[in-house]
């Protein structure tokens, strides 16, 4: 970690990242209710995010500083923070609510904990991470066998339950990896290559499965402009931010509250579906949350 920063910025930074990452779900949904394909909404929207970046840099008078380093660790983070997640969240997002794929994502805290055992010497893993995540995987377990998608009959939660946690892997992964390298690489320099290497990858995938962006609504072009810059550049450099101020585990409280933007912006803003299932497969994988974070304060007194 770098030098300290104040908690009213470290806990800004929490929650916006927080928002964004919790109601570009939401807005994922629209873009496709739109009729936009999952492939071309992650290629556009990874664009958006990559031209926010220059954009940002100009405005604010710094110098790209793109050398070894930011080009190593951004092509990993395009993989495993733009192309992986990004792609299977969106198919994902066509057979289940946002809601659904929120709570899921909240399995990010814990298979973060157990990734950085085996991958960061300063974070070991407890049995508390271990007790937690039993729990949360039974939540998981109850969302994808409650048949309860959010979206009724319409949904396939089996289906949508795979695909999120191929995102919650890969999110993982990348934490940790970002983490392991936090400090010696330029925070924006590495966005840019992750957004512009991730929006390249999505499109040879568009274009090999011969499924390109077409005109689209005036919904739908927003929507692609809200998740490129809200859901997707300003958390991401959030992030990255906040990593190189508090452990990797600590920074995954994200993952926590974006369940609860999630669902509450889904059901407000799209009508889904509060099911029996989700509520207590939702139950479960927070409980398991709830109680690693218990149970660690405790050992570490």
């Amino acid at each position: 970690m770098t030098e300290p920063a104040p908690q009213w910025r470290i806990w800004s930074a929490v929650l916006l990242t927080s928002v964004g990452w919790g109601t570009a779900l939401v807005v994922t949904r629209v873009a496709l209710a739109q009729g936009l394909r999952p492939l071309p909404i992650v290629t556009t929207t990874s664009a958006i995010a990559a031209v926010a970046v220059v954009v940002f840099l100009i405005a604010t008078g710094q110098r790209p500083s793109i050398g070894p380093m930011e080009i190593r660790v951004g092509v990993v983070m395009s993989i495993l923070s733009v192309t992986l997640p990004f792609v299977s969240r969106s198919f994902a997002l066509q057979y289940a609510s946002a809601g659904f794929i929120g709570l899921a994502t909240a399995l990010v805290p814990l298979v973060t904990a157990v990734a950085a055992h085996f991958l960061l010497s300063d974070e070991p893993l407890r049995w508390a991470t271990i007790s937690g995540l039993g729990i949360a995987l039974v939540g998981v377990a109850v969302l994808v066998l409650s048949n309860d998608s959010g979206l009724g009959e319409a949904g396939r939660p089996e289906l949508a339950g795979a695909l999120a946690m191929v995102g919650v892997l890969s999110v993982a992964f990348g934490a940790v990896y970002a983490k392991r390298h936090a400090g010696k690489y330029s925070v924006l320099g590495v966005a840019g290559v992750q957004f512009t290497l991730g929006a390249l990858l999505a499109l040879g995938a568009a274009l090999a499965a011969g499924d390109v962006l077409g005109a689209g609504s005036a919904i739908g072009w927003v929507s692609l402009i809200y998740i490129g810059l809200v859901g997707t550049f300003m958390p991401v450099v959030l992030y990255y931010w906040l990593i190189r101020h508090v452990t990797v585990t600590y920074s995954t409280i994200i993952g926590y509250i974006v369940p609860f933007v999630a669902v509450g912006v889904g059901v407000i803003a799209l009508g889904e579906q509060i099911q029996l299932g989700i509520v207590v497969g939702g139950a479960f994988i927070l409980t398991g949350v709830v109680v690693t974070d218990r149970l660690r304060i405790r050992e570490s007194m």
